[in-house]
């Protein structure tokens, strides 16, 4: 089958030249590393359009309820560095945008929450600083610039080297772990998920999952792969408490007057006393 040119271009680029006439043109879908690559394809864009959207219930309740109570900031922080780190690592190394590209649109999502969170603390100004200072970052990890040397010879420089920003890919492994980590002890402790999104928390366990395959697919790269498999397990302890906790109202906190509870044993003391 032949299709258009306008269909043929997007679907040549998504999937290559060979997979395109495999399974397109010669309709063999007995070539499983072609099956299996369009798989991963499509899931991988299916991730980024999702992560284009995924946190954007999470700022519409937040701002509805004009708080962030039960959503942890230092969460967010974590993660948001986590964020920054990876995308600039997985630009660096040319990796397909089909296996990364949600990052960039989680990072700018995260920065409105984080913004937003501060804001309601009536934190304006550290709400305009944390928020450049991570822009102001993720420029010096992914910034590379071309010098051309007398002899033609085209040379590569960074501001951080390949080396250093796969140490912190690297270090972004706990970084990302460690950032969930506040969020599940203050859900436990309240017993109530608050403000947070239940399809942010729901999305991002499948989009983890779904990374996977995509990352075993499409790149050979254990940093990233560990990333996604420990991400996996604790987006799942995530959705776990969302079902457990669904509708639940936090648990009040406990108040104890300097007058006593009122209880038989505070009134039989008083009584002792009187006599």
């Amino acid at each position: 089958m032949h299709l258009p040119y306008f269909l043929k271009a997007p679907a040549v680029a998504i999937i290559g030249d060979t997979c395109y006439t495999t399974l397109i043109e010669d309709f063999d879908y007995t070539h499983v590393p072609c099956i299996k690559y369009a798989i991963s394809k499509g899931l991988g864009f299916g991730i980024v359009a999702g992560g284009a959207i995924v946190k954007v219930p999470q700022i519409i309740k937040i701002v509805q309820a004009r708080s962030a109570k039960g959503i942890s900031f230092y969460a967010y922080m974590l993660e948001t560095l986590a964020c920054v780190v990876s995308l600039a690592y997985n630009i660096r190394n040319n990796n397909p945008i089909s296996t990364y590209g949600e990052t960039f649109f989680v990072t700018l999502q995260n920065l409105a929450i984080l913004g937003l969170m501060l804001r309601y603390s009536g934190k304006n100004t550290t709400a305009f600083m944390i928020i450049s200072s991570f822009l102001f970052l993720g420029n010096v990890l992914g910034r590379t610039a071309e010098h051309v040397l007398a002899d033609g010879t085209v040379v590569k420089s960074a501001l951080v080297t390949m080396d250093i920003l796969t140490f912190l890919q690297g270090v972004t492994v706990p970084i990302n772990l460690i950032s969930k980590v506040p969020q599940i002890v203050e859900n436990y402790k309240n017993r109530s998920t608050g403000q947070l999104s239940a399809f942010t928390i729901f999305n991002y366990f499948a989009g983890s999952l779904a990374r996977i395959y995509t990352t075993l697919t499409e790149v050979d790269d254990m940093i990233i792969l560990s990333g996604f498999l420990l991400s996996t397990l604790f987006n799942c302890i995530l959705a776990l408490q969302m079902a457990l906790y669904w509708n639940s109202a936090p648990a009040p906190s406990k108040v104890k007057s300097e007058k006593g509870d009122g209880s038989p044993s505070e009134t039989k003391k008083r009584v002792k006393k009187l006599d």
